[in-house]
C-alpha cells in the first residue's frame, strides 16, 4: 500500500473521481463535530470537485461562517483498497447547480426509470447551489 500527500489532483485521482461512487462530505463545524454526509459530487478538468445542495442546508450556513470542507471517496467493496481525500476551501456559486444536478442524476440513477425521471425533475424545480472545493491538500491510499 502507498499513501501520497500532494496540493492538487493527479490525473489517476481524476480518472478514480469521475467514477459513480459517493463522496463522504465534512464542513467546518466549529465547537461542533464534522458529520459526514455521503454525497454525489463531480470531478471537474479545472481539478476541483462540484457537488449541488439547497441554499438553506446546515452546510450552506456553515460554509458562510467558515469556508473549509474535505471529501473522502473510496474504491467499493470487492476492489483493492483506494481512497483519495481533499482538504480545501469551498465557494458557493449561484450559477450552474441545475445542469450540475441533472449530469449527476444521470450519473447516479437510471433515468430511464420514470419514478427516478420524475425525482428529477422535481430536483431541478428547485433552487440549489454549487459548492466548489478548491484542493489545499490530496492525500491518497493505492494498494
Amino acid at each position: 500500500m502507498s499513501t501520497t500527500t500532494t496540493d492538487l489532483l493527479t490525473a489517476e485521482d481524476l480518472e478514480f473521481l469521475r467514477r459513480p461512487l459517493h463522496g463522504f462530505l465534512s464542513v467546518a463545524g466549529g465547537a461542533e463535530p464534522t458529520q459526514p454526509r455521503p454525497v454525489w459530487f463531480e470531478a471537474t478538468d479545472e481539478g476541483t470537485l462540484q457537488l449541488f445542495t439547497e441554499p438553506d442546508a446546515l452546510k450552506v450556513r456553515r460554509l458562510r461562517r467558515d469556508p473549509r470542507a474535505s471529501i473522502v471517496v473510496a474504491a467499493p467493496v470487492g476492489e483493492r483498497e483506494r481512497w483519495v481525500s481533499v482538504v480545501g476551501r469551498a465557494t458557493l456559486e449561484a450559477d450552474g447547480a441545475r445542469e450540475l444536478a441533472a449530469r449527476l442524476a444521470a450519473r447516479y440513477w437510471d433515468l430511464e426509470d420514470p419514478a427516478r425521471a420524475e425525482e428529477l425533475a422535481g430536483m431541478l424545480a428547485d433552487d440549489h447551489l454549487r459548492v466548489v472545493i478548491h484542493p489545499q491538500t490530496v492525500r491518497r491510499l493505492t494498494h
